[in-house]
């Protein structure tokens, strides 16, 4: 086993590891108070990840953000010296050794617009933590699933509620293998093809404040056991979101389902898919030329409708 840069390899297996720290943990990250934060969400900001995608004109102030787009704002400004050897955030990781962190997936609803321009925050707290394949015969996960709520300043409703949900697996442990979903696709509606650069995972890390050298250090990725870097949780799914708007920008979303089921690697072509199921849902998946399918998510939405600033019209 190749272990990570700056990250010591513990000396004992995962079939011998006890839980008391883990359950420790548990029981004071269910003591913390929330985490608030608070920003503008800026024109200028929203341009730099507006620039990354081939579409689509630049966002004005006063105007609704787009679906998806909070994932570019709300993130700590943690210090250096206080990030994890491979980049991470501390505040929501478990003990070690369940520290190799992975976007597992989330649940989004939208019930109001933020505004481009406004001040908005968003109340973060870890909603609950799982514990999986610990009495098995498989390496054990710990799921942490945080609740985010985001509202509009000086209104007390709920703009945005989020649902992220993030896997740590021990230092000694490893997941390759390959999910098979293909056969339970239905054929696409619509398409969109996309080759995730280095540039590209760059430049979305700068924007979320994101460290982790998975997406930065191609050295890194393969100690992971990896090709090379790996593309972003939510730039997956706000690509799969952008592919629905791009092709149907009057659908008014109101919540989006996703899972992450295998990796994506930077340098590959990807291609992103939507498909209706029905008149209100549509499901969104993205695979390789391989065909094998990173993430898959469902969208459900009020209709052929579309966002004021104020309420929400239907036609």
């Amino acid at each position: 086993m190749v272990f990570p840069r700056n990250l010591p390899p513990i000396t004992h297996s995962w079939r011998t590891l006890t839980t008391d720290a883990l359950d420790l943990w548990v029981g004071q990250r269910q003591k913390l108070k929330s985490i608030t934060l608070s920003e503008t969400l800026h024109a200028e900001r929203l341009s730099d990840l507006y620039g990354r995608r081939p579409y689509g004109a630049f966002p004005k102030d006063s105007e609704p953000l787009g679906f998806g787009h909070h994932l570019a704002f709300f993130h700590p400004r943690t210090p250096e010296r206080y990030l994890r050897p491979d980049g991470t955030d501390a505040d929501f990781c478990p003990p070690e050794p369940f520290v190799r962190r992975m976007w597992a997936g989330g649940r989004i609803e939208w019930k109001k617009p933020l505004i481009i321009g406004g001040k908005a925050s968003a109340r973060m707290n870890i909603r609950s933590v799982d514990k999986k394949g610990f009495q098995g015969a498989v390496a054990p996960n710990v799921f942490v699933n945080q609740r985010i709520e985001i509202m509009n300043e000086g209104d007390e409703d709920c703009a945005i509620a989020e649902e992220r949900t993030h896997v740590y697996l021990a230092l000694e442990t490893s997941q390759k293998t390959i999910r098979e979903v293909r056969s339970s696709l239905p054929p696409p509606d619509f398409s969109f093809t996309f080759v995730p650069t280095p540039t590209t995972l760059f430049r979305f890390s700068a924007l979320t404040f994101n460290a982790h050298r998975i997406h930065l250090d191609h050295d890194f990725a393969k100690s992971e056991g990896y090709p090379e870097r790996l593309v972003h949780g939510p730039l997956t799914a706000l690509m799969l979101l952008e592919t629905l708007a791009y092709y149907h920008p009057e659908v008014v979303m109101r919540s989006f389902e996703y899972r992450a089921l295998n990796p994506i690697i930077v340098n590959r072509e990807v291609t992103f898919y939507g498909s209706w199921n029905g008149a209100k849902e549509v499901l969104l998946w993205v695979a390789d030329n391989a065909g094998v399918v990173g993430m898959k998510g469902m969208v459900l939405h009020h209709g052929w409708t579309y966002w004021s600033t104020r309420e929400m019209h239907v036609s």
